[in-house]
């Protein structure tokens, strides 16, 4: 709102950086332009304040999708006033000369203007998608329709950002849809779970026929090593046997040429004893007797060996 100060038959203008003034006094020009400062007389002069500062318009509006579902915009649109003169022209921004309020509502006019015209272009974007694609990528979507389309160049206006802050379906269908993706990926989290399970099964399974695997090698190996084993105590026994019959075999060879050499004494001995004479062989074979006759340290003699004796020499 301008500062204006109230004087005898005069007032005082001061207006601020953000704002254009036209003062027209008779319908000629008189004053123009921000941050302006001047004298008018009240009764002539005609005071039109335009706000030149970026003005934010938040909408919230209702609109139908391609698939016949309510959804709910929300977006922002901020806009500027680049042309006053138009302005001026097109609105009504003329301020009272002594209180400096407007006389009209020119930003809430605007504020409708700009509204029908984003709305005009949301809901034609929206009724070509379907409520998934408009919830998913709508956002973008309507963003740059309303960005390419709206204008206000006719009022003076510039619009310098669109922003789309959501675009919600109701509240029944927004828990449906809520429920619809909460049991997706419930689903995705128990086939998860599944998988996960099967792979721990397959990794059970897998460790347990490697260890039947790794049982049976082992078995095999035993198997060998038991047929080697007797292998080995076959050929030790058969190795011991032969050595046995080898040293059984000397041994006999041993006492048969041990044996024939005494038989082959004996001969000899025999062959010597058999030209001797007689008495000589008798003689030999005494003293033989003797030489292998034990010591006799005493003799007793006993009639009765006496008688026999005597009876034996007498016969």
């Amino acid at each position: 709102m301008a500062d204006i100060r109230r004087y005898p038959g005069l007032r005082h203008f001061r207006g601020a950086p953000t704002v254009h003034i036209r003062h027209v006094s008779k319908g000629v020009l008189v004053h123009e332009g921000t941050g302006q400062s001047f004298w008018f007389r009240p009764a002539t002069a005609v005071l039109s304040e335009v706000p030149v500062d970026d003005r934010e318009l938040p909408m919230l509006f209702h609109a139908r999708t391609g698939d016949h579902q309510d959804v709910t915009v929300q977006l922002t649109v901020t806009y500027r006033c680049t042309d006053p003169e138009t302005a001026t022209s097109r609105i009504d921004f003329s301020i009272d000369p002594d209180t400096g309020v407007w006389r009209q509502d020119p930003l809430s006019q605007i504020g409708t203007t700009l509204t029908e015209s984003t709305q005009q272009h949301a809901l034609k974007i929206l009724a070509t998608l379907d409520l998934e694609t408009a919830i998913r990528t709508g956002v973008e979507q309507v963003k740059t329709a309303v960005a390419a389309g709206l204008t206000a160049a006719h009022l003076g206006m510039e619009v310098i950002d669109v922003r789309v802050v959501a675009i919600r379906p109701d509240a029944d269908l927004e828990k449906a849809l809520q429920t619809t993706i909460r049991e997706r990926v419930q689903q995705e989290a128990d086939r998860a779970t599944y998988e996960r399970r099967a792979m721990a099964v397959e990794r059970e399974r897998a460790i347990g026929e490697n260890e039947l695997q790794n049982q049976i090698e082992l078995a095999k190996r035993e198997e060998q090593l038991v047929v080697q084993r007797g292998a080995n105590a076959l050929r030790q026994a058969e190795d011991n046997a032969r050595a046995a019959k080898v040293a059984t075999e000397a041994k006999a060879d041993g006492i048969r040429k041990l044996a024939e050499a005494e038989a082959a004494g004996e001969k000899a001995r025999l062959d010597a004893y058999r030209d001797t004479p007689e008495a000589t062989l008798h003689a030999l074979a005494l003293k033989e007797l003797a030489g292998n006759l034990p010591e006799i340290g005493s003799i007793t003699l006993t009639p009765d060996l006496l008688q026999a004796a005597l009876r034996r020499l007498a016969g």
